[in-house]
């Protein structure tokens, strides 16, 4: 028992010098907020345990080093007169107030000679509101003057610019106004046609479930899909579905014929001795044995089937420049099958499998407008799998 907890002492002793190194070692390599969260982590335990007292001076050490490195990079951001830097000078002052902030729950901390450990705290909010103020005339007063574009990427990024700015400085003079302008500004319209090349008439209903894009989910932000032509707005993009070739197979019927044979029970037998009396058992029982006959089924096998093969391609077209952007092949088909089964004989000689199959019945084919129809399900998964893969703008 002795030995056991000495061993137990020694594992923690162990473990709390590991720890100590480890957060020394990151403040070494600079990694100081590393080394500040490992210090808080064990302080809230237990900030007044004698042996964390290392933690407190660490924490020290880490939270000037860290505030000195941010304090430097700002000087030397400033410095430069750059103002793409006011993005990168803000989040150095957030981050300033912020490693306060976490810190500041936890004092006062105290070192074993009673002495109180000094943070040097520094009030940053006239600093951070100022620097907040720079970053927000910047990135007002660059997105306004992007208004003048007539590229829809330059409206994709500047609402980008915007939505931060609305997150850092929420209803800043009229941002929430250009974020709507921006994000019509920079949304593509494509104008969705299907196009039928076959001498196969396509049903009414699926070229409506094929031009519904509001079922494929398609829109995303950025692109919206149309069936029907809109005169208010310009279409940036065409997308065309053309079927070239609908080949519909004839109705067939494929016959098979199965024979089963089967020894199976068919009742009993009384055992009888030689003078055809009924042996019986010591109970006083006659005694029987089982019967076994042979029997023949002979099981027909009908396979109805009928199958559609649609082939197509799928283009991608610009209206402003009036060129193809892109041609992808689309290969769908449906196969109808339907089996069943008849017999002769006696079909008790039949396995369960064929059993089943007797319950079923012979059933109108579909109709050469049905089977199209049916591979209409396919067709739109694999045009949707094509938009999916292969965007409009990069």
């Amino acid at each position: 028992m002795k030995h056991t907890l000495l061993y137990f002492f020694a594992f923690l002793v162990f473990i709390s010098c590991s720890g100590v190194k480890s957060t020394q070692k990151e403040i070494n390599q600079g990694n100081y907020n590393d080394a500040i969260n490992y210090c808080l982590k064990k302080l809230a335990a237990n900030k007044t345990k004698e042996k964390n007292e290392p933690y407190v001076i660490m924490l020290q050490q880490a939270f000037e080093k860290s505030s000195q490195k941010d304090l430097s990079k700002i000087e030397y951001l400033k410095s430069e007169k750059n103002p793409e830097n006011y993005e990168s000078i803000y989040n150095l002052y957030l981050s300033l107030k912020e490693r306060q902030d976490r810190i500041q729950p936890i004092l006062p901390l105290y070192l074993s000679s009673g002495k109180e450990a000094k943070f040097d705290f520094v009030n940053y909010a006239s600093l951070l509101a100022n620097s907040k103020t720079e970053l927000s005339d910047y990135l007002y007063n660059r997105s306004k003057n992007v208004f003048n574009s007539q590229n829809k990427l330059d409206y994709r990024q500047v609402y980008q610019d915007l939505e931060y700015l609305e997150r850092i400085n929420p209803n800043y003079k009229d941002v929430r106004a250009m974020l709507q302008e921006a994000h019509k500004r920079g949304t593509d319209f494509v104008f969705v046609a299907l196009k039928n090349k076959t001498r196969q008439v396509i049903p009414k209903r699926l070229e409506k479930d094929l031009l519904n894009f509001d079922t494929y989910g398609m829109n995303d932000f950025w692109t919206i899909y149309h069936s029907r032509k809109q005169p208010s707005i310009h279409y940036d993009f065409n997308l065309e579905l053309v079927f070239r070739d609908i080949r519909i197979s004839p109705e067939r019927i494929k016959d098979r014929e199965i024979i089963r044979e089967k020894e199976i029970l068919d009742g009993f037998d009384y055992v009888v001795d030689a003078n055809g009396n009924r042996v019986r058992d010591s109970l006083g029982k006659d005694i029987t044995v089982d019967r076994y006959i042979n029997v023949k089924c002979e099981f027909y096998e009908h396979i109805q089937s009928k199958s559609v093969q649609v082939s197509g391609i799928v283009r991608y077209l610009s209206n402003n420049s009036k060129q193809l952007i892109h041609e992808f092949p689309l290969q769908s088909e449906y196969l109808f099958e339907h089996a069943y089964g008849t017999y002769n004989g006696d079909k008790r000689a039949l396995e369960s499998s064929y059993l089943d199959m007797l319950r079923f019945r012979s059933v109108p084919f579909p109709s050469n407008e049905q089977m199209v129809y049916d591979v209409g399900k396919d067709v739109k998964e694999k045009l949707k799998a094509i938009i999916t893969r292969n965007r409009w703008r990069g």
